[in-house]
């Protein structure tokens, strides 16, 4: 299967291009110029990296045909899984502005939109039959219930209002370009490589240095997703035959009060440093509890999770050790 794939140097976009890579897809990956991340890419046969930003997608059919977009490919006909896609499929996850101060910022996201559009028109001039979003879970707002892809949308964020927007305005442009338009909503996703200012990130690493976290309440709800099961349902997601086009949740199965699992991690990590809760706000979606029903996803791909929360923090704490050793 051929696919292309922007925000590929992502936390998120590593993990999902590794998981396409071992299914014996030919992944085309946009690269902002520049990026830090370029060197993260893994070195595969089938993966050509394009240099293209989010403000280049009018430019990436063009872009793509100068790296061999077209060509007869070298994959073996039966290195593809079964029943993948009769044609390419787009998978689209750069968006700028996801740290705190720009989430806020609605000229950024904004722009972002407008981006994100000239990536659909991009990916039917490609001949993609499938367009895949990654949206969040921030689209739904403060929820204090059990939340379905048919639950009511009511974003707080200037980030989570331009991901719904962005795909209330997709799903019209696929349906008149010819294109599936499947719009993922991710909650909480966690593993090697995510960004040190998450709070997994940042209680594995105070934790095993014996220091001191601040943090909010923590009494809403939570859930949490391991990176690698994340991929796994975006590759399904990506490649399912006869798949219905729409909203599909991507999250854990695990829901449990936050400071549970902050109170697990502090264990994992022998018991060394100290937190205490209500010293922080609120981030900028507020305070809302995550109840992902994630029964729709399972139905249609037969995925479920298969990482527990305590391999996942121990996987974690493992691959940052290792990077550790790999400095000195």
């Amino acid at each position: 299967m051929e696919i292309v794939i922007t925000g590929g140097t992502s936390f998120i976009g590593l993990a999902v291009t590794e998981e396409l890579l071992k299914g014996g897809n030919r992944v085309w990956t946009a690269v902002r110029p520049g990026s830090p991340n370029r060197g993260r890419l893994p070195e595969h046969e089938n993966l050509i990296p394009v240099e293209a930003g989010l403000s280049d997608m009018n430019r990436l059919p063009e872009l793509l045909e100068e790296a061999g977009w077209g060509k007869p490919s070298a994959l073996k006909a039966g290195s593809l899984p079964a029943g993948g896609q009769d044609g390419p499929v787009f998978l689209h996850m750069a968006w700028d502005g996801v740290g705190s101060a720009g989430r806020s910022d609605r000229l950024v996201q904004e722009e972002n939109i407008r981006c994100s559009l000239e990536a659909v028109k991009a990916a039917a001039r490609l001949g993609c039959c499938r367009f895949l979003f990654s949206g969040s879970q921030a689209e739904y707002g403060i929820c204090r219930e059990r939340t379905g892809e048919d639950h009511p949308c009511a974003p707080v964020s200037e980030y989570g209002k331009a991901k719904l927007e962005f795909g209330r305005q997709a799903k019209e442009l696929c349906r008149r370009l010819g294109m599936d338009y499947v719009h993922t909503r991710i909650f909480s996703v966690y593993g090697p490589g995510d960004h040190p200012w998450s709070l997994v990130s940042s209680c594995l690493r105070t934790f095993s240095q014996g220091g001191h976290m601040e943090l909010g309440e923590c009494t809403q709800h939570w859930n949490f997703l391991y990176i690698e099961d994340m991929a796994r349902a975006m590759a399904a997601l990506l490649g399912a035959p006869g798949l219905t086009a729409g909203v599909y949740n991507i999250a854990g199965e695990d829901t449990r009060v936050l400071r549970e699992f902050v109170e697990q991690m502090h264990r994992i990590c022998g018991g060394r440093g100290t937190y205490q809760y209500g010293r922080r706000p609120s981030n900028a979606e507020g305070p809302a509890s995550l109840l992902p029903d994630v029964g729709k996803l399972e139905r249609a791909v037969g995925w479920r999770p298969e990482v527990t929360f305590e391999e996942g923090i121990r996987r974690t704490l493992a691959a940052a050790e290792g990077q550790a050793g790999e400095r000195i």
